[in-house]
């Protein structure tokens, strides 16, 4: 598998406080990873240095076959290269449709100039509805998006961010607050989309992180301390003391 995404000895402080401490591991083109840590392990920081949102006091972040420097670019750059994130919480327009959000982040994808002289063609349309079958929302394409449940809105912001055809998502705890039903679609989801591009999955729950059975690297103050299934990670002494014990 070739190497999307590696980071090599990136450390940033806030404060004084070392939120990252010479953090390194590698994400391969079409793979699906948890990353999971107690709080304060450095996974937000970790996912903010990806996407361009925090610059690192030192390391490097490099992207894609021919290495791109992560650290040059603004965070609209990133977007535009195929690194695509989703929050904990959905941010959707409620006002608007499913298949009105999902056109609106299709044309996100265009530059300034042809945003205003967009018009949306058949093409356009037949993405929306591929998309809104894609994550499960294919019955709901006219309802607005405020009426949806918590686990619909998102999916639908994942449909979203594969408008923008990105070649890494970066997930951010995805089952908080779903029913075991909607839970369950989501690991077939992820699952799914990992098969064409990156996944990379924050999480908490251990059980969702178990029915992904992906690769997982476990962060403890910035750093990795431990990598590999979730039964190796769950029996090594030290993923006991600082996560499982408490």
């Amino acid at each position: 598998m070739s190497t999307l995404l590696e980071v090599q000895g990136v450390s940033v402080s806030f404060d004084g406080f070392r939120a990252i401490n010479n953090l390194s591991f590698v994400i391969g083109a079409g793979e699906l990873r948890a990353v999971i840590g107690p709080n304060g392990a450095g996974k937000t920081t970790f996912m903010d240095i990806v996407t361009g949102k925090t610059k690192p006091d030192a390391g490097s972040v490099s992207f894609g076959e021919s290495g791109t420097n992560l650290l040059k670019m603004t965070e609209a750059q990133i977007a535009r290269i195929g690194i695509g994130r989703k929050f904990q919480r959905p941010t959707v327009f409620e006002d608007q449709s499913v298949a009105e959000n999902l056109t609106m982040a299709l044309k996100a994808k265009r530059g300034p100039f042809a945003v205003l002289f967009w018009r949306e063609s058949q093409a356009d349309r037949d993405r929306v509805q591929a998309l809104a079958a894609e994550v499960g929302l294919a019955d709901q394409v006219l309802r607005k998006s405020g009426e949806l449940s918590h686990g619909q809105k998102q999916w639908l912001e994942i449909g979203m961010l594969l408008a923008q055809e990105p070649k890494l998502l970066l997930v951010d705890e995805p089952a908080a607050g779903m029913t075991l039903g909607e839970r369950e679609h989501t690991t077939r989801l992820l699952v799914d989309l990992a098969k064409s591009r990156a996944v990379v999955v924050v999480e908490h729950d251990m059980d969702f992180v178990r029915r992904l059975n992906c690769k997982v690297t476990v962060l403890h103050e910035g750093s990795v301390l431990a990598e590999g299934s979730l039964d190796h990670v769950t029996q090594n002494p030290d993923v006991i003391d600082v996560y499982l014990g408490r």
